[in-house]
C-alpha cells in the first residue's frame, strides 16, 4: 500500500491537536505578518510590483513554509528510529508509503501557513499589481520549500528524541533572522546573509513582486539566488546521508 487515507487523517488531526505545531507553523507567521506587514503604519507604502505588506506576507508566508516542512519531516526521521517502521511492517503500508504519508502531511501544513499568511495578507491591505503575482509567488514558495523537508529529516536522523523538531523549527527562526527575512538588513549583514540557507528561497519568493530589487535599492540577480538554493540543497542533502549513516552506526 503506497497511501494510506487513514493514516493521513490520523497524521493531520495529530498535528492539528499539536499545540507545537499549530503555534510555530500557522500561529507565528501569522502574528508577525500583523505585526510588522499590516501593523506598523507603513504596509500600503510602494514595494516593487505591489506595497509593502505584499512582501512581509512573502517572507512570512516563506518562513512559515520553511518551519512546516523541516518541523514535520525531522518528526517522521525521529518516529522511524524510535522503531515505528517494525510496528508498521505488521500493516499494508510500506516504508515508501510511510514516508510519503509524511510528506504529504508536512505539505499539506506548509500549504496551510501559506493560505493563512496570504488570507491575513489579503484581508488587510496586500497589494499587487497582477493577480498573476499572488499564484506565482504561492507556486515558489511551496515549490522550493520542499527542500527544507531535507533538512528536518538531517536533523531527524541526527537527533534520538522529539528535540529534533524543536531544533528544526528553531534553527529556521535564526536563519529568517540572519537571512533578510524578518527586517531588510543592509552593509555587512546583508552580505553575510547572502550565503545563509533561505536567503535564496525568500528572495525568490519575493521575485514576482520586486524583481531582485532590495530595500536598500541593491539588486540581486536571478542566477545568484538560484546558486544559493542549488548549493544549499547539496548540503542538505549530505546531510541525510551524513545522519543515514549514523544511524545505522548507532544501531
Amino acid at each position: 500500500m503506497l497511501i494510506s487515507s487513514t493514516m493521513l487523517r490520523i497524521e493531520g488531526v495529530r498535528q492539528l491537536r499539536n499545540p507545537y505545531t499549530l503555534a510555530f507553523t500557522l500561529g507565528m507567521p501569522v502574528a508577525m505578518y500583523l505585526l510588522f506587514g499590516a501593523g506598523m503604519g507603513y504596509g500600503a507604502l510602494s514595494a516593487g510590483n505591489g506595497n509593502v505588506s505584499f512582501y512581509v506576507m512573502t517572507s512570512m508566508a516563506a518562513y512559515g513554509t520553511a518551519v512546516a516542512m523541516s518541523s514535520l519531516t525531522s518528526l517522521a526521521a525521529t518516529e522511524a528510529k524510535q522503531g515505528w517502521g517494525r510496528q508498521l511492517a505488521m500493516t499494508p503500508l510500506t516504508t515508501v508509503g510511510y514516508a510519503v504519508t509524511k510528506l504529504l502531511t508536512a505539505v499539506s501544513f506548509a500549504a496551510l501557513a501559506l493560505v493563512a499568511v496570504f488570507t491575513a495578507g489579503a484581508l488587510t491591505g496586500a497589494h499587487a499589481d497582477d493577480i498573476w503575482r499572488w499564484a506565482a509567488t504561492a507556486g515558489i514558495i511551496l515549490g522550493l520549500g520542499l527542500i527544507y523537508g531535507l533538512f528536518g529529516l538531517g536533523v531527524g536522523l541526527f537527533f534520538t528524541s522529539d528535540s529534533a523538531a524543536a531544533l528544526a523549527s528553531i534553527s529556521m527562526t535564526f536563519f529568517a533572522f540572519f537571512g533578510n527575512v524578518f527586517m531588510p538588513l543592509d552593509g555587512v549583514m546583508l552580505d553575510i546573509a547572502r550565503f545563509t540557507p533561505l536567503y535564496g528561497f525568500v528572495a525568490l519568493g519575493r521575485w514576482p513582486l520586486t524583481e531582485g530589487t532590495l530595500t536598500t535599492g541593491q539588486s540581486d540577480p536571478i542566477w545568484m539566488l538560484i546558486l544559493n538554493v542549488v548549493v544549499w540543497l547539496a548540503v542538505f542533502a549530505v546531510l541525510v546521508a551524513a545522519g543515514m549513516k549514523r544511524a545505522r552506526t548507532r544501531q
